[in-house]
């Protein structure tokens, strides 16, 4: 019963990341973010503003309305997490955070390009990615308790990440297959959108919204099922003083960890970077290349299988020979692949000139999304574990609260770096340059980093 009881906690906690990712690969980047470019500049070309200059804006805007909600997040984070272990209680936050994830994904259905608000799209889709970031924190706080062996928790962490991306690979399959029309009115499978969904009004791309929630609701109900709280002896009931007391003393301790220090800030850069790479993608893809959202959609799939195989692979590498080498190994493959996508146009790649017409920016951006994906994948699954090595085992909630912190206080960054450089240059292409100088800082913390961290007895 104890091993079939472990069994079902460690499906359950895998059934998280497969309900959780569409918010991640539908909305934040091959549909949604992509629509919401795509609209914005419709509006700013309308209201006089030059093509060029109105995709870089749109491309602003959506980095400008990121940084707030990293920014709300960062300030949190922490302190909820403290608040969580000083109580013993995380689900009552994973309920609390997941209504705000279903209620801010569905709201995007009310944006329609003929009364569109960029401020209310930007304010429900940040409600949505605040309540799926906050839901993260906590369910990662579990991973601990899932295995005693820090090699198999790096296993777990790399299963649990390629079973989300599989989820999301499905449901973006399903939105494009039976939902999201092309230029001919039919979908990927050659239907009408499911429902009557009218492509002039955008019914059929606004969807996306109602099915992520949806999508969620269901596939959470493993979670709540299987999953749950360890009893805390002695714990307090939700005192927020003694949560942030706990904090405190966890903050002026950290100088006496330099590698958990040093593993919060390399991870703060690299994480960071990684997003930018995600969050603008779709959008690079469609003002740059000319893409449809079903072009993206489809780059998006091969982007997700990519990282199921190379999630389940680097946890297996990181089992044998540890975190820390999976971390190097995908900082350096992600650097090469922004520096791929940066030379990107239409007719060129690298600096070379090729043919007009000629498909070969196309396939090396499809390339490109494979290695994002994999190494994307595989970098986050293995940071995941790598925490659980570095944080303090008796307040591993807190610590998972401060690598939210970490992600979050300069999640701004890159959205905000883009989006400057965006505004300044009037390029898309120039805009993505930040990350491959964040990635950079994030490799050079990772010398004071100890693979088993400062707690390691």
């Amino acid at each position: 019963m104890a091993a079939t009881s472990a069994r079902k906690k460690i499906w359950g906690w895998y059934f998280f990341d497969w309900a959780s990712q569409p918010y991640n690969t539908l909305l934040l980047t091959f549909i949604f973010g992509p629509y919401f470019a795509q609209t914005a500049t419709a509006n700013l070309v309308d209201s006089g503003m030059a093509l060029d200059a109105a995709k870089a804006q749109a491309q602003a805007y959506w980095g400008y309305g990121l940084t707030v909600a990293g920014i709300m997040i960062a300030i949190l984070a922490p302190t909820l997490g403290a608040v969580a272990d000083s109580s013993g209680k995380r689900m009552p936050w994973i309920w609390l955070f997941s209504g705000l994830y279903v209620v801010g994904s569905a709201a995007l259905w009310w944006t329609a390009p003929q009364d569109f608000s960029v401020l209310w799209a930007l304010f429900f889709f940040g409600i949505g990615l605040i309540g799926m970031e906050f839901a993260t924190i906590f369910t990662n706080s579990y991973l601990p308790e899932l295995h005693p062996d820090p090699g198999e928790r790096g296993r777990l962490s790399g299963s649990g990440w390629a079973f989300g991306y599989v989820g999301g690979v499905v449901a973006l399959i399903v939105m494009i297959a039976l939902f999201q029309a092309g230029s001919n009115g039919r979908t990927m499978a050659g239907l009408s959108p499911l429902f009557g969904l009218d492509p002039a009004t955008k019914a059929d791309t606004r969807i996306v919204g109602p099915l992520t929630a949806i999508w969620y609701a269901v596939f959470m109900i493993p979670f709540f099922l299987y999953v749950r709280d360890t009893p805390v002896t002695g714990a307090a009931r939700y005192r927020v003083g003694q949560g942030l007391s706990d904090l405190w003393v966890t903050l002026k301790n950290l100088p006496r960890h330099p590698s958990l220090l040093a593993y919060l800030g390399s991870s703060m850069f690299y994480r960071d970077a990684l997003n930018g790479m995600y969050t603008f993608g779709g959008i690079y893809a469609l003002g740059v290349l000319n893409w449809s959202i079903i072009d993206i959609g489809v780059f998006g799939i091969l982007a997700a299988i990519s990282g199921a195989v190379f999630c389940w692979v680097g946890g297996r590498v990181d089992r044998a020979i540890g975190p820390m080498p999976v971390i190097v190994t995908c900082c350096l493959i992600l650097i090469a692949t922004a520096v791929l996508i940066i030379s990107l146009t239409p007719n060129s790649i690298m600096g070379i000139t090729l043919a007009e017409g000629s498909s070969a920016p196309d396939i090396a951006f499809y390339i490109a999304g494979a290695l994002i994906g994999a190494a994307g994948g595989a970098l986050q699954a293995s940071s995941r574990n790598m925490l659980t090595r570095q944080g303090n085992p008796d307040r591993m909630t807190e610590a998972f609260g401060l690598y939210a912190l970490s992600g979050k206080a300069t999640s701004f960054l890159a959205p905000a770096l883009i989006a400057i450089a965006s505004d300044l240059s009037g390029s898309q292409r120039i805009g993505i340059a930040p990350v491959v100088g964040l990635f950079i800082i994030g490799l050079v913390l990772l010398v004071w980093v100890k693979p088993n961290g400062d707690f390691a007895k």
